[in-house]
């Protein structure tokens, strides 16, 4: 008995066995060619895209749709190679397309933003609140535009950070494009106490600015008195520069105006009230 129940589990292992050799034969050749095609396609695709690109150069659209052409037919394009390989792997592909449809309606209903950023990022597109090496504000981020993707915009910083900025909140706030003009106007703050003459204060301030190299002269610079402190005056300082000069311009006028409130003895207050004497150098 032990040497009959011994022959049938051999037996049935050997026809697992069986089984199971015969699925690999069957399955591995589609497993290996999906892989190639897989790698292949890939392959291609980035040269494609890189053909695409030299093309979109040529037709110049410029950087703001050729990156958002690109990246809807970098998508496309790995959508298709998906696509072939699974049905090497003996996938019906009409089915799946049924399925990823259904499924695609359900996951748009959980995920209306995505589709919301993408009709923004269209809109951003065609209709060019901004262009790519502007300097822009949207909400509270400032940043240069980098690039105009389908469902963000890139901003680089003054500080060399990269914000990612979903295209549904750009275009469902206010844009502020410092570049559009050419030239942007300095919103800067000094301080002066009240026994000193404004029109002194305010000659040596535009003294000050005429030597800063970044500083336009043409608007002329603003400057008056924004409000009252409990000890000082507050003066606003507002020249225009070019945007690239932002932060150049900005520490350089504020060092220049501090210099020259040195040189004129200016005296400033503390907000304890613990008034200095000349500023040095």
């Amino acid at each position: 008995m032990i040497c009959i129940a011994q022959i049938d589990d051999v037996s049935a292992l050997q026809e697992y066995s069986s089984v199971a050799i015969n699925w690999i034969l069957r399955t591995a050749p589609k497993v290996v060619g999906a892989a190639v095609v897989l790698l292949v396609g890939f392959w291609l695709l980035k040269r494609i895209i890189r053909l695409f690109e030299q093309i979109l150069e040529r037709a110049k659209l410029g950087p703001e749709l050729a990156g958002f052409f690109l990246s809807l037919a970098s998508i496309a394009l790995k959508f298709i190679v998906v696509l072939v390989a699974a049905g090497i792997m003996g996938f019906q592909v009409s089915s799946l397309l049924g399925v990823l449809a259904g499924v695609v309606f359900a996951v748009g209903l959980a995920l209306q933003g995505f589709l919301g950023n993408f009709a923004s990022g269209i809109t951003i597109v065609f209709f060019k609140p901004y262009k790519v090496e502007d300097w822009v504000q949207i909400a509270d981020s400032f940043g240069r535009v980098q690039s105009m993707e389908i469902f963000n915009t890139i901003l680089v910083t003054p500080g060399d950070k990269t914000l990612i900025i979903p295209n549904g909140q750009v275009t469902s706030g206010i844009i502020t494009n410092f570049s559009s003009k050419g030239k942007i106007r300095l919103e800067l703050q000094v301080t002066m106490p009240y026994e000193e003459s404004f029109d002194k204060v305010r000659a040596i301030i535009h003294s000050a600015l005429s030597g800063v190299p970044s500083i336009l002269p043409d608007p002329k610079p603003m400057v008056g008195i924004e409000s009252f402190d409990s000890h000082n005056l507050i003066v606003s300082v507002r020249p225009y520069i070019y945007p690239d000069d932002y932060w150049d311009a900005t520490f350089d006028c504020l060092s220049s105006i501090k210099k020259a409130f040195s040189d004129a003895g200016i005296k400033v207050a503390y907000s304890e009230g613990v008034e200095l004497g000349p500023i040095g150098d």
